[in-house]
């Protein structure tokens, strides 16, 4: 009998942390009218508070991912979940709208940002020699299984005991995560005397290179291939959390739709997101990551242009079926990619820098939502320019090189050398 091997526990560890963390993200769309009915505030100052969130949320991510090549999992993880932690205890007794920027902004951001981002990656190629596109699919998928699990929770809590009361759930969750993530998580198989898991006896010395092999963050930024991909997750980031994220239950509200109806069209895109995620890691490992990419921000495109025109429950809740099958399909090629074209062991520092393309573009379609709701009365043409977006990413996603068409996370012997 097999013995069990200790990557799982590194895994199961791994998507507890980023389901209770990136739980935390989806908060915001939750308690938006909440907070304008008690404090006043109008939805672009609130909007703002949630921008610059997401742009910390990007900066944590290179920080964790540096953090991450140099010290190792288990301490990004714990800083981070701190970080979560104590903002969230702050944003509870919050008062005025420079308290919501501050505790918002900083450790939230930053938090989320370092238990996000790259972790999901560096967890796949150091723990695993194959399977990695099923395992960053798995792990993506926990921020959907957050949204499942938390928000039609947050949103009940929210209506019937006041928005803090929806804080203090994912504040329980983040808080107790920290006990397993100190027990069990470490950061090599080395270190519980394994191997990575689908490692044969004989290991290449080409393998070998290839898991040591670096770029460079200002030789990366020198490709065509980096400015393609932080290009792409742009509008990747623009067109998901920051918009859709942020914006979707207080723009289904204003179409009549109830909060908890809202909150449940969320849950289900969740839902639909893990299988996305997870099939999108299947495909990963087998296909050109190109093409996916592409297909997926054509597929996202489409169904953004038909948001606008939803008035009734069962459209609403298809859009959530459709495009739920596409919220976090495009980390795994992405990762995938820069493993491949960088080397694995800088995907904690450059994948880090490219998600933090995708925050800013996050960042501002967080803030533009909420600006232009207020400038015109509606989200249409917030949505409109996501699906433009959506197809300008299809034109990046095909024009990343092809030396990366063959690299695909199962076959290591076929990884490409670094783009110069």
């Amino acid at each position: 009998m097999k013995r069990f091997h200790y990557a799982w526990i590194v895994v199961i560890v791994t998507f507890l942390a980023l389901l209770a963390a990136q739980a935390v993200r989806a908060a915001p769309g939750v308690i938006i009218t909440s907070l304008e009915s008690e404090f006043g505030w109008s939805r672009t100052a609130i909007s703002f508070a949630i921008s610059l969130s997401i742009f910390t949320f990007g900066l944590g991510g290179p920080l964790g991912g540096t953090i991450i090549d140099r010290y190792g999992l288990r301490l990004v993880m714990l800083v981070g979940d701190l970080l979560i932690v104590g903002g969230l205890v702050g944003l509870i007794f919050v008062r005025d709208l420079w308290q919501m920027y501050v505790l918002w902004g900083l450790p939230i951001g930053i938090g989320t940002g370092m238990v996000g981002g790259v972790l999901g990656a560096a967890v796949a190629h150091r723990w695993f020699r194959t399977h990695r596109g099923i395992i960053i699919g798995a792990l993506g998928a926990a921020t959907s299984a957050g949204q499942l699990v938390f928000v039609p929770a947050m949103a009940q809590l929210t209506v019937t005991e006041g928005w803090r009361w929806a804080l203090g759930i994912v504040l329980i969750a983040c808080a107790v995560i920290l006990i397993p993530v100190a027990l069990f998580v470490r950061d090599r198989p080395e270190q519980v005397g394994a191997t990575a898991f689908g490692e044969g006896a004989i290991v290449t010395a080409a393998e070998r290179a290839e898991d040591q092999r670096t770029t460079s963050l200002r030789g990366a930024m020198r490709t065509r291939d980096f400015w393609l991909l932080a290009g792409s997750f742009f509008v990747c980031g623009y067109t998901s959390n920051g918009l859709v994220g942020t914006h979707l239950i207080p723009h289904a509200i204003e179409h009549g739709f109830t909060e908890v109806m809202a909150a449940s069209a969320v849950a289900l895109l969740g839902s639909m997101n893990i299988v996305g995620t997870l099939a999108s890691g299947w495909f990963t490992d087998r296909y050109d990551n190109r093409k996916l990419l592409a297909g997926y921000y054509g597929f996202r495109a489409l169904s953004l242009f038909a948001l606008p025109l939803i008035y009734d429950v069962k459209w609403l809740l298809l859009f959530a079926f459709v495009y739920g099958l596409d919220w976090i399909a495009t980390v795994p090629p992405t990762a995938n990619l820069v493993a491949a074209i960088y080397g694995r062991a800088s995907v904690g520092t450059i994948y880090g820098w490219i998600f933090f393309s995708h925050m800013v573009g996050a960042a501002i379609a967080a803030f533009a939502g909420g600006f232009f709701r207020d400038l015109l009365g509606d989200y249409h043409l917030m949505f409109v320019s996501a699906g433009i977006l959506g197809f300008i990413a299809v034109s990046l996603a095909l024009r990343i090189s092809t030396s990366a068409v063959g690299a695909r996370l199962p076959m290591p012997a076929l990884e490409s050398s670094a783009t110069t």
